[in-house]
């Protein structure tokens, strides 16, 4: 497999970075093969689902920031489960977290969002997880494009669990606005759940039209990363990306 370009900062001030979606169950599984699957990524952003939401949720949450060199950007509780890491490469401009309309029975779903600048780039920055039924997923996929465009940047990244395949509705919908990075640059493996037996794509990144994407998928085959913690870490397998993000 080619190797996954590493972070780096190019000579007009565009920016090559890593940002890794993925769904850690509130942390209910092994959390130091969690950490490890994290780390061997070495992400400059990752975009957290089921975040833990209860007792002492920022506590494990700083935890798993800790034992991965990353600290948290913002997200969590307070978004309803979405969360964004970080690494001290990005620098903060704002941070906001958004709970959608909460539909009665069902849970309730968020957004992490933030602007950062690296190097010479500024990105917006969204995690989300999508509902499980089918006409709400697709309203908050509508809610997540709205979002994307109101946060007033050129460049942005939007990553989470869709609980969509690829020929899904909403998942379409997502995709006609944006680049699915898997379909623009295919890299690593690509389903993404179970862990255990993984079957189908639901967990995806995405970017808005000018960034390029330089390879995208399930990562595999990295140093440090072992599918025995694949499989442990959680019940989804992580979506690893690198971008070229412009000068901005």
């Amino acid at each position: 497999m080619t190797p996954l370009p590493n972070s780096r900062t190019e000579p007009d001030g565009s920016a090559v970075i890593r940002v890794l979606t993925y769904n850690i169950r509130s942390m209910r599984d092994d959390t130091d093969a969690l950490a490890r699957v994290v780390s061997a990524c070495a992400p400059d952003l990752v975009l957290i689902q089921e975040a833990p939401l209860f007792f002492r949720w920022r506590k494990k949450l700083a935890r798993l920031a800790a034992a991965t060199d990353l600290v948290i950007l913002t997200g969590g509780g307070t978004a309803a489960g979405p969360a964004i890491l970080c690494n001290l490469r990005a620098t903060v401009e704002r941070a906001e977290d958004v709970l959608l309309p909460l539909t009665p029975g069902r849970h309730r779903r968020g957004f992490a969002t933030a602007v950062v600048r690296i190097a010479g780039a500024r990105l917006g920055v969204l995690s989300c997880h999508l509902s499980l039924e089918g006409k709400e997923r697709h309203e908050q996929g509508g809610m997540l494009l709205d979002r994307l465009t109101g946060m007033g940047v050129e460049h942005a990244v939007a990553g989470g669990d869709i609980n969509e395949r690829p020929d899904g509705r909403t998942f379409g919908r997502l995709a006609a606005a944006l680049q699915d990075c898997r379909t623009a640059a295919p890299w690593g493996a690509e389903h993404t759940f179970p862990a255990t037996g993984p079957d189908r794509r639901i967990d995806a990144i995405f970017a808005t039209k000018g960034v390029e994407a330089l390879g995208c998928g399930v990562p595999l085959g990295l140093p440090g990363l072992t599918e025995t913690d694949l499989r442990a870490a959680t019940d989804h397998l992580p979506v690893l990306a690198a971008l070229r993000v412009p000068a901005t």
